[in-house]
């Protein structure tokens, strides 16, 4: 493996999660909102099953009440996310979806006193400088990158939580509980 390799990986992974606001944003312009989020979660769900019978057995009652939870809040987040889109600019939305990687931290410390590394509150002072240099969000309509706010917002909730109910439950179970409480929702 080349010292390049991780970049382009990088590179391609960005791609490819940037494309994907193009094609919600076409699909739900053919299809109702929240059939179409239903039918995404329907899939993943579908495909975990098999995966995460064994551990949804032996997964005891917190274990489902954390699954369920952090579901709601991913099923919130995606919500806001794809209602946002169907306002607003892909490119905004690609721009403020990406702020969860900044108040994940940020929220981790306020409900958790999680240490917050100095780098990251580099990012923070960055994102907000880039904020105020584009003033504010490029494109798009206020109520759009609102609700695309909302979700990044959901979307760090939804990593914390993970990050303490993770270590304590199956992986398997979790993130099919998560799918299909976010198909139900």
């Amino acid at each position: 493996m080349t010292r390049r390799a991780p970049l382009l990986a990088l590179v391609g992974v960005t791609a490819i999660w940037g494309i994907t606001f193009v094609q919600v944003q076409d699909a739900i312009a053919l299809y109702p909102l929240f059939a179409f989020l239903a039918v995404r979660f329907a899939i993943s769900t579908a495909v975990l099953a098999p995966f995460a019978w064994r551990s949804l057995r032996a997964t005891p009652r917190s274990g489902y009440a954390a699954g369920i939870g952090v579901g709601v809040l991913l099923a919130i987040a995606y919500g806001l996310q794809t209602a946002g889109l169907e306002l607003t600019t892909v490119a905004s939305t690609g721009f403020i979806t990406g702020l969860y990687v900044v108040f994940t931290p940020l929220l981790a410390l306020a409900f958790f006193g999680t240490r917050v590394p100095r780098a990251l509150w580099a990012g923070v002072v960055l994102a907000v400088v880039g904020l105020l240099l584009l003033n504010g969000v490029p494109g798009g309509s206020t109520l759009g990158n609102a609700l695309v706010l909302g979700n990044a917002v959901f979307q760090a909730f939804q990593i914390t939580a993970m990050e303490r109910f993770a270590p304590r439950y199956d992986p398997r179970a979790l993130t099919f509980l998560q799918m299909a409480t976010s198909f139900v929702g």
